[in-house]
């Protein structure tokens, strides 16, 4: 009797999930429960929620990188907050304000996980959206606060639109990071000396172009180019555009020797000046 009771209860909430009906219960005098989706007089209304999992968070280790109670890591998509102290890990400027946000924004709540094209990183985290149950988008609003930037790496692109109006509204109000002197912009020729470790703003004028089997190399200088790989051509406007452009870059330097190199995945990480 119980399993048919309990067979019947998930029927009616699969059909209420895909057609949004309304689900109502009661009990008889013996204690006994009914479903039904037609209006009672005495039944209690059920709210029935979407078909979505939803999981805690069982640790937060930084802005954009979390675990969940079932032992899974979970990396923020089309997102990067600066660094927490660890080890091998220097803080960064930002680093915890964006930890200690994600963190109150975490407690007490559970989250669902949308997924894009790469479900996982080399390094086996999955990759992820998270949403709360009342609908934050957390990566969003990290971005939208100035707590991340923005890393959009195809094909992973959903919500890359809204992501890019949510970097612009923090950059406008000069929120979080941007209001920071240590991601101001570096023009391209100061860059001689140092490891200029994590993520940098460097500006310059495109000199020329080279290309390889690989890569389309833009030089700002003797010292400093971005590449872009041929694969994600079709997402950029032509190449030969930018020749002539003051243009910003963001992202992380490659130094070889007295060389500096970025590598650009999506438009959104160059800005014309």
């Amino acid at each position: 009797m119980l399993y048919a009771l309990l067979k019947s209860l998930v029927l009616m909430l699969a059909i209420s999930a895909v057609y949004a009906e309304e689900i109502y219960r009661w009990q008889d005098e013996n204690g006994k429960f009914y479903f039904s989706d037609k209006r009672r007089e005495g039944a209690e209304r059920l709210t029935i929620k979407p078909g979505y999992s939803y999981h805690r968070i069982q640790y937060v280790y930084d802005g954009d990188t979390v675990k969940l109670v079932d032992g899974r890591k979970i990396r923020l998509l089309g997102i990067n907050t600066p660094e927490v102290e660890g080890r091998n890990k220097n803080a960064e400027a930002g680093g915890e304000e964006a930890k200690r946000w994600l963190t109150h924004a975490l407690k007490g709540k559970r989250v669902r996980l949308v997924l894009d094209s790469e479900p996982k990183d080399k390094y086996g985290r999955t990759l992820a959206h998270l949403f709360t149950e009342d609908g934050l988008h957390l990566n969003f609003e990290l971005v939208r606060l100035g707590l991340a930037s923005l890393s959009i790496f195809p094909p992973n692109l959903l919500y890359s639109g809204e992501l890019i109006r949510a970097q612009d509204e923090a950059e406008k109000n000069s929120r979080g990071i941007w209001r920071l002197p240590e991601y101001r912009i570096k023009p391209a020729p100061s860059l001689r000396t140092g490891n200029h470790r994590g993520w940098q703003r460097i500006s310059g004028r495109v000199k020329k172009i080279r290309t390889t089997r690989k890569y389309v190399y833009l030089t700002l200088g003797e010292r400093v180019d971005f590449r872009i790989e041929r694969a994600n051509l079709d997402l950029f406007p032509n190449p030969n555009s930018y020749v002539g452009k003051e243009v910003e870059i963001r992202g992380w330097l490659n130094r070889s020797k007295k060389h500096f190199s970025m590598l650009i995945r999506h438009p959104s990480s160059v800005k014309m000046l």
